[in-house]
Parts: C-alpha cells; sequence; structure tokens
C-alpha cells in the first residue's frame, strides 16, 4: 500500500494502537519484568516494550510493507516515502510501576524541508486511562472523538507547566536549573514521567505548556502532531522545528516565555 493520505495513514495508526495497548495492558496485567537496560542503568526495556513493537512492527510491515519504520528498540528502512515512528511503550517506569499514566505512539511521518521529517498522521493511546488522542496534518485534534483545543492567553504567572527528566543522570541538573530559574515566575510544575501524554494533556488543556530537554524523537513524534492540531506552538532551538535538544509546547505567547528561559 502506498496511499499518503493522512486520514488514511491515522485509521491504521489508531488500529494498531488498539492492538498494541492490550497487548501491553495483558502483559502488565502479567506482571511483567524487566528484560534489560538500554542507555544507563535507569533507561530500562520491559519484555512488554520489544514484544508490543514487535507487535507494531509486523502489523504495519502487513499493511504497508514499502514503509520505513523507526522504533525505540529497532528500525528499518522504507521506500514509499513514509517513515513511522514508535514508542512500543511510552512512560515505562509507570508501566512497570502499575501507574496508569503510559502509552502507547505512533507516528506516520512523510519529508520535509532540509532533510527533515514531518508527522502526517499520530496515535497516543493510554489504555489504562482509557484515552485514545489523534490527530492528521490538516484535521482537528481529537480526544475519544471530542475536539481538542489548548489554553491560550494564560498569564505567566497563571500557567502549569509540564516537563520530566531523562534516563541520562548527566542531564538532570540542567532541567533542574530551568525549573529553579522558572519557579518564581509560574504557577506550578508537573513532572508525569511519560513524554508524550503530557504533550497531550497541552493539547486538551489540562496543562498550559511542556518543555523538554533530551527527549528523543519517538517520544514526541506522534504527541506533537497532536498538540499542533489544537492550535499549540510547537518548536525546538532557535524557534525552529522540535529537536531532541529542545521542545517546547503550549499558545504562542507562553510559548515566547519559555524560550526565553530556555534558549
Amino acid at each position: 500500500m502506498t496511499d499518503t493520505d493522512p486520514l488514511a495513514l491515522l485509521d491504521i495508526a489508531r488500529t494498531i494502537a488498539a492492538e498494541a495497548g492490550a497487548l501491553a495492558a495483558a502483559m502488565r496485567d502479567d506482571h511483567i519484568s524487566v528484560a534489560s537496560t538500554k542507555s544507563g542503568q535507569l533507561d530500562i526495556v520491559t519484555q512488554a516494550d520489544t514484544a508490543v513493537e514487535a507487535l507494531i512492527r509486523g502489523r504495519l510491515h502487513e499493511l504497508r510493507p514499502d514503509d520505513g519504520f523507526f522504533g525505540e528498540e529497532s528500525g528499518e528502512a522504507g521506500g514509499s516515502g513514509i517513515v513511522w515512528i514508535v514508542d512500543p511503550i511510552d512512560g515505562t517506569v509507570n508501566y512497570l510501576s502499575d501507574s496508569p499514566y503510559w502509552a502507547v505512539s505512533l507516528a506516520a511521518t512523510a519529508p520535509g524541508p532540509d532533510h527533515t521529517r514531518i508527522s502526517v498522521a499520530a496515535c497516543v493511546y493510554a489504555p489504562a486511562l482509557g484515552a485514545e488522542f489523534t490527530a492528521a496534518a490538516g484535521h482537528p485534534a481529537h480526544r475519544n472523538g471530542t475536539r481538542l483545543r489548548v489554553n491560550d492567553n494564560v498569564p505567566q504567572d497563571k500557567a502549569l507547566l509540564s516537563t520530566g527528566f531523562m534516563y541520562d543522570l548527566a542531564t538532570r541538573p540542567r532541567a533542574l536549573k530551568v525549573i529553579t530559574a522558572l519557579s518564581s515566575h509560574v504557577r506550578d510544575f508537573r513532572i508525569g514521567g511519560a513524554a508524550a501524554l503530557d504533550i497531550c494533556a497541552v493539547a486538551e488543556g489540562r496543562i498550559d505548556g511542556c518543555f523538554q530537554l533530551g527527549l528523543p524523537v519517538w517520544d514526541y513524534a506522534a504527541a506533537t502532531l497532536i498538540a499542533a492540531q489544537a492550535g499549540a506552538d510547537v518548536r525546538g532551538l532557535g524557534g525552529g522545528a522540535p529537536s531532541s535538544p529542545l521542545l517546547i509546547v503550549a499558545d504562542k505567547d507562553l510559548a515566547d516565555t519559555l524560550e526565553s528561559h530556555l534558549a
């Protein structure tokens, strides 16, 4: 299949995310264990991570064999121009701790300017929360069929922000420095432990803004499209495209404020 219509890609993302979420939930109920570590002592892989990613990769190969695949655990090239960026379980520590705040994240991406990739269809599915966040390029974002809209015109001192800590311990001092600098300027912070869901929380107006430092692309590829289609300003370094070094998601005025502290 070579159809690149965003809504057709979204249908596939939703179908596979539902299957993947069901598998992850079932494995969680079976008291899944840690299988290995990735980049550091806190960056863990569960048996479910690898099993869920294998399911997603296999189903995508059945439905769209010419597409590329880039997952947290694996990847391969494709010839269609579409590359799927996948996080099988976003919020692995939450998942292992039996917190409901975790999700399956799928984004279909197309070629963008300057060798970048642009998300054109996205699904972030949180089975334990009963929440499905979706968006396609040129179409509104939804949670369980209800249209989403970010909060706008929020004064800086009333802003509720979310952020997170990366597993690389060396990155944490900078994150703590930023939180300290911002703490006297905003209402409060939340650290949920699942970046995709934190970004989706901005899309639905439960959080006013989100910033992340050092976030891998599979954590934000789907959620940032959902936030953008809900009216968020999504940006990276120098106001450019979102990237691993810096990600800001908020309405424009609040994003400007955050960038002045983070740049």
